[in-house]
């Protein structure tokens, strides 16, 4: 069993692996929490897919997939909330509009590469035992201004998203919190494309909060047990992706569904281990 565990950790790859899931893990489940309170896990899967296109042209022009994706997707992400102010849209009918657009715009740059595109092809899948040096670089300078302002602004963005006109009375800028929240998703997504790719990523970004969720109602509680169940889960899934060398975004998303639906079936909230009273309630009549 030791061997198991300590094999892997000889290989550079795996441990930039390692730490690449691991950043993240963590990422994700800290920005994932305001999107499952928001309500936004379709906007998620939106921004991801609409970050195919800024990857197709890094690639056609040499440049990083990071820097294409980051560009791509910030700007749908923005422009989502623009559209839906500007055109008094509701905001998955906006969502919709960019996110088929987006895409349809990444097929159509892929279609126009001649030869061999496996690399492009694993930012669909994820792979992110394939990660660089300098793709490491990337993502963990990106997590980390993610979870840097996330921690300076977090009492801002608790308040928002629970209560934007009481926000707003207060005197915070809640536009302008939005706007750089649908940002921070949109940085969550490409720090998130290499481990799980394009297809996966929502899954990444909800299923952890979602998890906590089952098991704690204290905003506190529910970031620190999804930052754990994200991490957990994703080096668990990268161990089995190596042991059993099939993909690693499909064995990271699968590990934590599985936690997902433990905490659904055990929890202490609605699972076997809630607490049921000891005799039905009383109707009280009208």
């Amino acid at each position: 069993m030791i061997d198991l565990i300590l094999t892997p950790l000889g290989y550079d790859i795996f441990l930039r692996s390692l730490l690449a899931v691991t950043m993240v893990g963590a990422v994700c489940a800290v920005v994932g929490t305001y999107v499952v309170l928001k309500g936004l896990a379709f906007i998620g899967d939106a921004i991801s897919h609409a970050a195919f296109p800024g990857v197709v042209a890094a690639y056609i022009l040499g440049g990083s997939y990071f820097v294409g994706a980051a560009i791509a997707a910030v700007s749908t992400a923005i422009a989502t909330r623009y559209i839906t102010r500007r055109g008094d849209l509701r905001a998955d009918t906006s969502i919709g509009v960019l996110f088929a657009g987006m895409f349809a715009l990444g097929i159509f740059l892929f279609s126009t590469i001649r030869g061999y595109v496996g690399d492009l092809f694993a930012f669909l899948v994820g792979n992110v035992l394939a990660i660089s040096p300098t793709d490491l670089v990337a993502l963990v300078v990106l997590a980390t201004t993610t979870l840097v302002i996330v921690a300076i602004l977090w009492k801002e963005l608790l308040y928002a998203t629970f209560d934007p006109l009481g926000a707003a009375a207060s005197g915070l800028k809640v536009e302008a919190l939005e706007y750089l929240f649908l940002g921070l998703v949109a940085m969550t997504i490409v720090v998130s494309l290499q481990a799980v790719g394009i297809i996966l990523v929502v899954a990444m970004l909800v299923t952890p909060p979602a998890a906590a969720q089952l098991l704690t109602v204290r905003f506190g509680r529910l970031v620190g047990l999804a930052v754990v169940i994200s991490v957990a889960s994703s080096v668990l899934g990268l161990y089995l992706s190596f042991w059993l060398d099939v993909a690693s975004g499909a064995t990271i998303v699968l590990t934590q569904t599985v936690v997902f639906l433990l905490a659904l079936f055990l929890g202490p909230r609605h699972g076997l281990l809630a607490r049921r009273p000891a005799t039905e309630p009383v109707p009280v009549p009208k």
